[in-house]
């Protein structure tokens, strides 16, 4: 492990539908020439001691980072928190950090800056001058049985978990393009005319 990044897992999540990408698989769509995760990938790389990858589907294509790639347990893909408890349940580090693959703009000290302000929380999460971004949280794998019987409970919602496991938001003061998500085919065609 280097001694300028933290002991922390980076998980790049790339298991959604992409349902407002017409069923595409975001991470996989090119942007300024290369697929969108492997942006996210490098911003993670430069932080962390290690990072992977939550995908469920097109798993050979996100194989070819060289990163281990961890499903959903979890059937019907029923959001974020499902690829959160995969990662969970399979990391090295008591900590890992998420973020999702449609973010390619990430300021390159968002998670030590979720680490040295979390406190004694379990969680930490990304809050800009206009919103938060529960995606982009640090969790402690302790969370695991909380998130399993959340998710039995049919919770959804990454922000509601967030806040009863007792996390909370940590402002950052970048610019907000920072946190732009990559939602919709005319998001990525803006960005990258």
């Amino acid at each position: 492990m280097r001694s300028d990044i933290l002991p922390i897992t980076g998980a790049l999540l790339a298991g959604g539908l992409g349902s407002r990408m017409g069923g595409k698989d975001k991470g996989l769509l090119l942007f300024q020439g290369r697929p969108l995760y492997q942006h996210v990938q490098q911003n993670l790389q430069l932080q962390v001691d290690s990072v992977v990858i939550n995908a469920n589907r097109n798993l050979d294509s996100y194989a070819q980072s060289g990163l281990p790639i961890i499903s959903d347990s979890l059937p019907d893909h029923p959001g974020p928190l499902a690829g959160m408890l995969a990662v969970l349940a399979a990391s090295p580090t008591p900590w890992v950090a998420f973020a999702p693959c449609d973010m390619p703009w990430l300021p390159f000290d968002w998670i030590n800056k979720l680490w040295q302000q979390k406190g004694a929380a379990p969680a930490a999460w990304v809050k800009s001058h206009e919103r938060d971004h529960p995606a982009l949280t640090l969790l402690n794998t302790t969370l695991r049985p909380a998130l399993q019987f959340s998710l039995a409970q049919g919770e959804r919602r990454l922000s509601r978990f967030l806040s009863g496991a007792g996390g909370h938001a940590v402002t950052l003061e970048d610019e907000e393009r920072c946190f732009a998500n990559m939602n919709t085919p005319q998001d990525l065609e803006r960005a990258d005319g």
